[in-house]
């Protein structure tokens, strides 16, 4: 996780909600196969849009209050935020190109 960072339930509105431009929340957990299976997708397009979009990976298994605030209900999820607020979302493990068209898109 070199380029995304982790955000908590305790972090999430100074490192989300608070922050201008775009932002995306890899909503996952550790015993996740379909998170393990995007991790590396979300990890390589925070590195590629390094210094456009802020990307976080939030685990929903020790951070609920934040997942239940968003009604995240199946992982992973990808909320995509616009200068704090929510305007976009994936659901599932979807493969790069729809997720970098949802990257280009909002970015």
């Amino acid at each position: 996780m070199a380029n995304a960072v982790e955000v908590k339930d305790d972090t999430f509105a100074t490192e989300i909600e608070e922050q201008a431009g775009l932002s995306v929340v890899d909503f996952w957990a550790t015993w996740c196969a379909p998170c393990r299976m995007i991790a590396p997708i979300v990890e390589q397009l925070a590195a590629d849009y390094a210094g456009k979009v802020k990307v976080a990976k939030l685990d929903v298994d020790n951070n609920q209050r934040t997942a239940a605030k968003f009604n995240v209900r199946s992982i992973p999820t990808i909320l995509f935020f616009k200068d704090g607020k929510l305007v976009d979302q994936v659901v599932g493990a979807v493969p790069r190109p729809a997720l970098e068209a949802k990257f280009k898109e909002h970015a």
